[in-house]
């Protein structure tokens, strides 16, 4: 997911405290989800859409009484330069006992020819996830891994590809070993896109005028994919009955907003 003059512009406005979807504070027995992630989940702004992060839509199938949502979710970032950045140790500040880190990284983590993003796999990835992992815990908030989302690939014969390689697994492992809830949300989006097919999928990738982008989603692709977290939340106890909602409802694109970008 190498970094377009788009995204690059979407990161120069973010700040390791990235933007809020439904703000941080905690107001009675109300916990809030934080989302460490790459482009796929993050907020998005006017300049940039229609392209979605899920982790703008992930709101609409929770209780807002119940769960608030702080993403920090940034363009091209891995989970070595999100350290390496500050931004883990920015929420990290925030996070109180009871909240929830959600964290996804494996695009950019692939960057082999990135120094300052790439991650082996089997050690080094492991190695940084475990930072959220035990930062969280210490903290006394609940960790939670989420296998990256699936672009959007299809062979000859229409069979949906997976490709990012042994990240998947080696989050799966490191999950079993660190006893954490996965959301294995790389295995149900390529389930989805190949219910979908090689035209449906489209509607749900940012394809415009100007781009045919396979990696990054439009609300329709969101929403779907924010739909697969919030049942993976529930699915894996990481939250109860009461603090989701709308999980089999149709949810309107003209839900999601994109703000202006900080000047």
């Amino acid at each position: 997911m190498s970094l377009s003059r788009r995204q690059v512009a979407v990161a120069a406005a973010a700040v390791p405290l990235a933007f809020s979807v439904a703000g941080t504070a905690h107001a009675g027995n109300r916990r809030t989800l934080y989302v460490a992630g790459d482009s796929t989940a993050a907020q998005k702004h006017a300049n940039t859409a229609p392209e979605t992060g899920w982790g703008m839509a992930i709101p609409f199938f929770l209780q807002s009484s119940r769960l608030a949502v702080s993403n920090h979710a940034v363009n091209g970032r891995s989970s070595k330069s999100f350290v390496d950045e500050g931004r883990l140790k920015g929420i990290l500040s925030a996070i109180r006992p009871g909240d929830l880190l959600l964290v996804q990284f494996g695009h950019n983590d692939e960057k082999r020819e990135d120094p300052a993003r790439y991650t082996e796999p089997w050690s080094t990835y492991q190695e940084y996830l475990r930072m959220y992992l035990d930062g969280a815990r210490a903290r006394g908030a609940r960790p939670v891994l989420a296998t990256c989302v699936e672009r959007r690939r299809f062979d000859a014969a229409g069979k949906a590809l997976p490709t990012h390689g042994e990240y998947p697994a080696a989050m799966r492992a490191l999950a079993a070993e660190e006893r954490v809830a996965l959301l294995d949300i790389q295995a149900l989006s390529l389930a989805l896109w190949q219910r979908l097919g090689v035209e449906e999928t489209k509607k749900y990738f940012n394809w415009t005028a100007a781009e045919q982008d396979n990696t990054h989603f439009n609300p329709p692709g969101a929403i779907e994919v924010a739909r697969l977290v919030a049942r993976e939340l529930l699915r894996t106890r990481v939250l109860g009955p009461r603090d989701v909602r709308r999980l089999d409802e149709r949810i309107p694109e003209s839900w999601i907003t994109w703000p202006e970008p900080a000047a």
